[in-house]
């Protein structure tokens, strides 16, 4: 349309650019070549926009001495499909919407009949002076009008507006700035690019970040697209087609996103995910036993990674050139250049290569560049040549030189450096150095985890769990755990323990046992690298067993001496068992933020200390550590002036079993509270006690609960705390020998109060009252299930078998985790008779796996069990 177009009727106009929006985007939604043709997709969309805004523009009646600016995404022509349309209405000086009622109700009236025609606008109006002043403070107005362009009215005013624009242009400062953001914008999505639910724009390695060296390079008149950088020496002609290769697939991904979800979403959630994959033809893989081997939606996030990782590289390349050509540009003098060696000089704190083909006349400087980032203190990391260097050998680093000798003690060295041994491999990841070394790291670079609690892609889990194994050894974090710091300055390689972080989970992804897959992987890596075979044989018994000391605490009962006994006969001795301790903690605090509490950390530290008495030569007798506990407890009642053996009363009810699965203040505690009651004739004594205190590990509380047994007691009490909003992280239950429960749960919520005597109290005489009350059951509460368990969800699973003492049961459950789901397990366990002896609650993320120590009449027949598991698979089910 021309600027002259005559008067048009809304609808005909909102019907007209809706059905060749929808022509248009009919290009997107097919697989063939539209990341080839994405540009020119995206400019046609401006162009629609285009036309339909001079028809509008000219329907409000504007003056001749308005201009019409498209500014940001839509300034560079390329409309996304369901972005907005940012323009800027530029006004002569003096004039202003607040002095001229009649320019007040035209712009009402345009900006009005964009949003009826289906423009989605985002508008400002500004003279030349205020858009200039706006600029001055604000670097985002400043950068969505470096990419304007007129799109109707005054020709000679937008061009006025254009040369005092770059006339208050200061590069270096606008630089400076968009440096700052970036980072700030990085930090925002935890720096990294493997987030599980990534932004495509916003992230690290998103499109974003290749329009900030766009902007900057227009801001310094160094050209407006990447075969312009390329001209100018600041890209090569290989990392111009990179980016343009992956700004496409991401802008591919963007659009997609936006068809999918039929709105603005540049998101990619997990419940588009699959949706996407599957308009770039992607399928997923299944085995010929029908299990699902690969998904399409990882296929798609693989791709995804990888683009991103290159976008990140490629950014710090092409902006420290263009910082480097503007100091050059001020005649600045260059950096000071200090030798490190014949091949290398340090550059502002970076390490600069000698020359540019030093990798290629010299392969083993690749790793050494690494060994002496590490070495060198104030070093901070790698200059865009050196960067540069890195990204064009990445041919060189084949198999000849993952063979090599010389490379193979160089990488040795790396992992045994005493210091910067993480910031070394992130480096040497970030730069693909680590996976062209490590071919068998390489296949879980960008792997995603379907499983939800992993909260990063395997090669960054990998990375986050061997900082976790690191920061034991490092002084300023003994405050974090200190017992895993105690350890760790007694043990005399650390790098044994990198070594396994590195391999723990290497074999994820490829079907079958993972742990089994790579222990095979790391034996091929000690056999390669010469390691001792005392050394070789821990490093392999670490990654074999990465998961074993996490199931035995957070499954089985540990207040079982033969559990101890089994777990220390698998460890074999102290070494093995402070090695394996480690790796748990640092491998549970690096799956997700959520997974990780201090009643697990309870639990692992519980079964290391149990296992070092047998290991240390104590025989697992469990009247000896029941009389050591004994001991403790009156020592710390002594400690409170508690009566002399006000205790007795108590005990003297109690089974071995209760001291076992109790520790020594657990059983002190409990003696203060319940000892004058349990002393006192059954007609006098309350009929139920409850009692809490801030739990003795980490958040929430410990609740004591003691009353007349019964059989849906435990399901009683579940209903309490999920009606109530708390969650259940342990419950012992034990009945004494006078027909009373005295159970124990640590329970947390979401919604603490500022004080928690409030919370005590609440709880103590809400759980008093429902207790004796003996209302009806109430049912379940049914909560929102989470997109990421829509997305994924675990096939509910339910095992029952019998301990090894064949007198009770083991109860396994595990599903996608919900509100009211332990509530709903001990409904059925209740309608059933079956009576609870020990529960372990083990959240996962959004994940649970659960375990019971049951008993009951009906466990003996075997309709009645298949009729408990069917029951128990229907209430997990429900979560889904």
């Amino acid at each position: 349309m021309s600027d002259q177009a005559p008067l048009a009727d809304l609808a005909a106009l909102r019907d007209t650019y809706k059905r060749d929006k929808a022509a248009v985007l009919q290009t997107l939604a097919s697989s063939g070549s539209a990341v080839r043709g994405l540009k020119q997709t995206l400019r046609q969309l401006s162009i629609l926009a285009d036309g339909l805004l001079i028809q509008l523009w000219h329907n409000a009646g504007f003056s001749a001495d308005l201009t019409l600016v498209a500014v940001g995404g839509f300034g560079r022509a390329e409309l996304f499909p369901y972005s907005d349309v940012d323009v800027l209405v530029l006004l002569p000086a003096g004039q202003t919407p607040e002095n001229n009622p009649g320019l007040q109700t035209q712009l009402e009236c345009f900006i009005g009949s964009c949003w009826d025609t289906g423009l989605e606008i985002g508008s400002s109006v500004r003279s030349l002076d205020e858009c200039l002043a706006e600029a001055a403070k604000d670097i985002t107005v400043q950068t969505s009008l470096l990419e304007s362009r007129r799109v109707t009215g005054n020709t000679r005013l937008f061009t006025e507006f254009q040369k005092q624009y770059q006339e208050a242009m200061d590069p270096q400062a606008f630089l400076v700035a968009k440096t700052l953001e970036m980072r700030q914008r990085h930090t925002k999505f935890e720096d990294t690019p493997y987030a599980l639910e990534p932004n495509c724009k916003e992230s690290p390695g998103g499109l974003r970040d290749l329009q900030v060296i766009l902007w900057v390079a227009r801001a310094a008149g160094l050209g407006h697209s990447w075969d312009d950088l390329a001209r100018k020496g600041l890209a090569t002609p290989l990392e111009a087609r990179q980016i343009k290769r992956n700004e496409a697939l991401l802008g591919l991904i963007r659009a997609r996103l936006h068809l999918q979800a039929k709105r603005r979403e540049d998101r990619l959630v997990f419940d588009l995910q699959t949706n996407v994959a599957e308009s770039f033809g992607f399928s997923s893989d299944v085995t010929p036993e029908g299990r699902l081997a690969l998904r399409a939606s990882e296929k798609l996030m693989r791709q995804y990674y990888w683009a991103a990782k290159a976008v990140t590289q490629l950014n710090q390349i092409l902006l420290l050139n263009i910082e480097d050509q503007l100091k050059s540009d001020r005649g600045e003098s260059i950096d000071h250049f200090r030798p490190l060696n014949e091949r290398f000089f340090e550059k502002a704190g970076l390490i600069e290569v000698a020359s540019d083909d030093l990798y290629q006349k010299h392969p083993h400087a690749i790793l050494e560049t690494f060994l002496l980032y590490q070495a060198t203190p104030g070093l901070k990391g790698l200059s865009a040549r050196t960067l540069r260097a890195l990204y064009n050998v990445r041919s060189i680093m084949n198999g000849r030189f993952r063979a090599d000798p010389v490379n193979r003690q160089t990488f040795l060295q790396i992992l045994q450096q005493p210091q910067g041994i993480t910031h070394a491999l992130r480096l040497m990841n970030d730069t693909s150095v680590l996976g062209r070394y490590l071919w068998v790291f390489r296949r879980i670079v960008g792997q995603m985890q379907h499983d939800l609690f992993h909260a990063y892609t395997v090669d960054q889990h990998i990375i986050m769990v061997l900082r976790n194994v690191r920061r034991f050894f490092m002084a300023e974090h003994t405050h974090e755990y200190p017992f895993c710091s105690q350890l760790a300055s007694d043990w005399d390689k650390p790098w044994i323990l990198y070594a396994a972080a590195l391999f723990h989970d290497i074999a994820k992804g490829r079907g079958g046992d993972h742990s089994k897959l790579g222990c095979a992987e790391v034996r091929t890596f000690c056999r390669q690298h010469q390691i001792g075979k005392e050394d070789a044989q821990l490093i392999e018994f670490l990654v074999s067993e990465h998961l074993t000391m996490s199931h035995v605490a957070q499954k089985e009962d540990l207040g079982n001496p033969d559990v101890i006994a089994r777990f220390a006969q698998r460890v074999g001795d102290e070494r093995h068992l402070t090695a394996l301790y480690l790796l748990t903690v640092a491998d549970i605090r690096g799956t997700s933020p959520k997974v990780w509490n201090a009643w697990k950390g309870k639990l692992l530290e519980d079964l290391y200390k149990a296992s070092l008495r047998v290991l240390g030569g104590s025989a697992p007798d469990a009247n000896t550590e029941v009389q050591a506990r004994k001991r403790e407890a009156l020592i710390e009642l002594a400690r409170q002036a508690q009566p002399h053996e006000g205790h007795k009363a108590l005990w003297d009810t109690l089974e071995i079993s209760y001291f076992m699965r109790h520790d020594a203040s657990d059983i002190a505690w409990h003696a203060r509270q319940l000892a004058r009651h349990v002393a006192l004739p059954t007609q006098d004594g309350p009929r139920t006690i409850v009692r809490s205190r801030p739990s003795p590990v980490g958040e929430g509380l410990q609740v004591l609960v003691f009353t007349p047994d019964q059989p849906d007691l435990f399901a009683r009490i579940c209903g309490h705390f999920d009606q109530s909003g708390f969650s259940i992280l342990d419950a012992r239950v034990h009945t004494t020998r006078t027909g009373w429960a005295l159970d124990t749960f640590q329970i947390v919520t979401s919604m603490l109060p500022e004080h928690y005597r409030e919370l005590m109290t609440m709880v103590e005489s809400g759980l008093t009252q429902t207790l004796e009350k003996q209302d009806a059951l109430p049912s379940p509460s049914k909560g929102r299930i989470s997109r990421r368990v829509k997305s994924f969800p675990v096939s509910p699973r339910v095992t029952l078998s019998p301990d090894d003492k064949g007198q009770k049961w083991l109860l396994s459950l595990s599903a996608s985790d919900r509100i009211g789901l332990l509530y709903s397990v001990a409904l059925v366990l209740a309608r059933h008779g079956i009576h609870l002896h020990l529960a372990k609650i083990s959240t996962l993320g959004e994940r649970v796996e659960d375990t019971f120590l049951i008993s009951g009449a009906k466990l003996q027949q075997n309709r009645a069990q298949i009729e408990i598991e069917t029951e128990l698979l229907a209430a997990l089910q429900a979560a889904s």
